[in-house]
């Protein structure tokens, strides 16, 4: 199906697209699950799936350590901060051999590298090390909780308020489960590099060798992350991800009773979605969508294709209703540049728009000579 509309059509279209981004689009009922907070989101496009009290701020525990993690893994990205860079275990952040807290039993006043500090925040949950990095980075553990909030604000967590870099109990700190999602997608995103950590099983580090916690992991070579938590305010919280073909889901589940029963409701969360939802793709990038007249050209036409692909996230029941409509304007005018967007193939479902993405010249126009310009010109007041 084509039509042709205008430039401003286009611009409504994304933000008719932008706008769906919310669970009451589809009719599958949502689970029904017993713990103070939880959420599925689609990586994606950031639709969520299925929510409870997903807005509301509850104390996080080590679920904390992702907004630790995300900001070490960004400077190590960006090379202020060396892998192998020394960083001291003081006697503040030091565990002293406690058996209470999660720990990574560096030795007091000696050095691990950053990048195996790192691990031993995302394996091994460790208090000294979040703590250590904290100092590292900061000077202090209060002013690293300041940039882990500037942070969170640049994410779009918008009802999170970080104390420290661990999670432990602290008057004032709190996190949503959807601000906890969109931490996840953005260690997902732009973590890429380090990602693989938070799938990693084990960490030994000074001939102790510690298990992740994050029982999905050994259940489920679909989850590779992310982060579980635990405090007798918190109880027992696991943010998840997991992808199954095309589809990536990030799951939340705060405020459960056991480790048992955060691993049994993440994994009921997410086949769950994966069971009543998919993501096809309707175009593939680069595909064609027909040709464009040229205004003032060498040549009077141009093709045009997709610039990535066209993908929908939808029920299953209804993958097989998704039509295309593509919207150009009547001409482009030349000169046109191989990959100039000149429209938008746009997705529709049961009349709605639920996703775009550009068309762009398949290769470049040159403008016409001068007596070829002015013959178009008069030809075109006919």
């Amino acid at each position: 199906m084509y039509a042709l509309k205008s430039r401003q059509s286009l611009k409504m279209a994304t933000v008719i697209v932008a706008s769906m981004l919310s669970v009451s689009a589809f009719a599958v009922a949502q689970p029904e699950l017993d713990n103070n907070s939880y959420i599925l989101m689609d990586y994606d496009t950031g639709i969520i799936l299925a929510q409870k009290n997903a807005d509301q701020p509850f104390p996080p525990a080590s679920l904390t350590k992702m907004m630790t993690s995300y900001i070490i893994e960004q400077r190590l990205l960006t090379g202020k901060l060396q892998e192998n860079e020394p960083v001291k275990m003081t006697e503040e952040a030091w565990c002293r051999g406690s058996s209470v807290e999660s720990c990574m039993y560096v030795p007091v006043n000696t050095t691990a590298s950053a990048l195996d500090m790192l691990k031993g925040i995302i394996i091994q949950s460790g208090n000294d090390a979040a703590k250590a990095m904290a100092q590292h980075i900061a000077g202090s553990e209060p002013a690293f909780a300041e940039l882990m909030n500037q942070e969170a604000k640049k994410i779009g967590m918008t009802n999170t308020h970080f104390v420290n870099a661990t999670g432990l109990p602290d008057k004032g700190h709190q996190a949503s489960a959807k601000d906890l999602a969109h931490l996840a997608k953005a260690i997902i995103q732009n973590s890429n590099k380090y990602y693989p950590l938070y799938s990693q099983k084990e960490f030994t580090y000074h001939n102790i060798k510690q298990g992740n916690r994050n029982a999905l992991l050994y259940t489920d070579p679909t989850v590779d992350g992310l982060k579980t938590g635990h405090t007798n305010e918190a109880g027992y919280c696991l943010v998840a991800s997991s992808k199954r073909q095309d589809m990536r889901l990030i799951s939340v589940i705060m405020g459960t009773k056991s480790e048992k029963e955060r691993a049994n409701q993440s994994r009921e969360l997410l086949d769950w979605g994966f069971g009543h939802f998919t993501t096809k793709v309707v175009a593939p990038a680069g595909q064609a969508q027909g040709e464009i007249p040229v205004s003032y050209g060498k040549v009077n036409n141009v093709a045009v294709k997709t610039a990535s692909n066209l993908q929908v996230l939808t029920e299953k029941i209804n993958q097989d209703k998704i039509t295309t409509v593509v919207n150009m304007p009547k001409t482009v005018k030349a000169p046109i540049q191989q990959g100039q967007e000149v429209g938008t193939l746009v997705a529709m479902l049961n009349g709605q728009q639920v996703a775009s993405v550009p068309l762009v010249a398949d290769v470049a126009v040159e403008q016409a000579g001068i007596f070829k310009r002015i013959w178009q010109y008069i030809t075109s007041l006919f």
